[in-house]
């Protein structure tokens, strides 16, 4: 007799409850905080946190972020403190006991730093348009007992879906997530990451902690239920996992921390923890503005995202669109930015032939071809005080 397919969602749901009661250390590996924002979250918290990494740190300002399975609450009352007041933190998690102890400590957390920016609502993490908790309160009034019901409640999970998302398109500036992704079953990954690009602004970023593997998960070890909520079985292959920012539409994907050594170890295959930084927004039409970048190296070469390749110090033309983008992280660092000496207007830009490869770009482009600027050296420059402050 076969042995009947493990339910994930099943095992991940009683894992975690039983979690929100009391603490297990093996359910995620060590992760330090900093010491001054964890003072103003309650110890009950504290003691069910379950994460492999920190993606708080990378939150700024005034950010409204969004916490995919966010537990306890304790990655959420992080990001609250960085946010600050003018920002906005929403929890997302679906294991009620969880979203119990969240609640219930919120309140605590806003009396101690003197305001409330953090809600926490119920609902699935590939399923960001879906509220739970209206789910909930409709089956409560409606119970499923035939097909007919079955039918209705689907038809009422659409409509929720459609008039009163749980997550709004383009509201959030940052997508953060602890350890979670992991728990989500194999055939709804790719509905995550189209989640978490849909709920993004233009210009936001999903900074992603998460466990991976240096080899692809067998089935036999899928199938174990403690191994799947225990953020093992479920884990992405290291280079898979930036893949499906990549499939998802995002850019600018890098490797913000990696594990050195593995967490743990099962039948020979390594797994560890990576945080991952993508950017929402190189999507759009391409103008041409007689922007040039130049690349500052070290790599004799590189290829960004949309397969424009870029030559160590060669001009290289690129569209608004793309020199907007390299003026921002995370690419600043990498490029020097050449605009045109006069600035072209929206109305007389063309359209821009944004294609694989290289395309450079003809100083004169820049500068006018009638350019014939001359200057003199400043008559103070190049003084033995000028040598040593650098002026020459």
């Amino acid at each position: 007799m076969a042995t009947p397919a493990l339910n994930k969602e099943e095992a991940v749901r009683e894992r975690y409850a039983e979690g929100a009661r009391k603490g297990e250390v093996s359910l995620c590996c060590p992760t330090s905080y900093d010491p001054a924002l964890l003072k103003a979250i309650p110890e009950e918290v504290l003691s069910i946190d379950y994460g492999c990494g920190d993606p708080t740190r990378y939150v700024h300002s005034g950010d409204t972020v969004l916490d995919l399975g966010s537990g306890s609450g304790k990655n959420c009352f992080l990001a609250c403190q960085i946010a600050g007041p003018a920002g906005r933190v929403i929890g997302v998690d679906m294991t009620d006991a969880m979203l119990e102890v969240a609640e219930r400590n919120a309140p605590e957390v806003a009396r101690r730093l003197g305001y409330a920016n953090v809600e926490f609502r119920k609902g699935k993490i590939q399923d960001l348009r879906l509220n739970m908790t209206e789910v909930d309160a409709w089956l409560a009034a409606h119970p499923v007992r035939a097909a007919e019901d079955l039918a209705k409640l689907e038809s009422t999970m659409s409509e929720l879906r459609a008039a009163r998302p749980l997550v709004p398109d383009d509201s959030v500036d940052v997508v953060i997530s602890n350890c979670v992704l992991n728990l989500v079953r194999p055939e709804d990954k790719k509905q995550l990451f189209t989640e978490i690009f849909r709920v993004l602004k233009r210009g936001g970023r999903a900074v992603i902690s998460d466990i991976v593997s240096d080899e692809d998960v067998p089935l036999q070890l899928q199938q174990n239920a403690e191994l799947w909520s225990g953020c093992i079985s479920g884990a992405f292959r290291e280079d898979l996992f930036l893949d499906a920012f990549e499939n998802a539409g995002f850019y600018g994907i890098e490797i913000l921390d990696r594990q050195q050594d593995p967490w743990r170890t099962v039948e020979g295959i390594e797994f560890r923890s990576l945080t991952v930084a993508a950017y929402k927004g190189k999507q759009g039409e391409c103008w041409e503005h007689k922007q040039a970048v130049i690349y500052k190296g070290p790599f004799r070469q590189v290829v960004d995202d949309d397969g424009h390749v870029l030559r160590r110090g060669m001009r290289v033309a690129v569209c608004e669109k793309t020199f907007n983008l390299y003026s921002k992280a995370p690419y600043r660092n990498s490029f020097a930015l050449v605009p045109p000496l006069v600035p072209v207007t929206k109305e007389d830009a063309k359209p821009f032939p944004c294609t694989s490869g290289t395309l450079l770009r003809n100083p004169r482009e820049t500068k006018g071809e009638d350019y014939s600027l001359t200057t003199e050296a400043p008559a103070d420059c190049c003084s033995p005080g000028d040598r040593k402050s650098g002026c020459c």
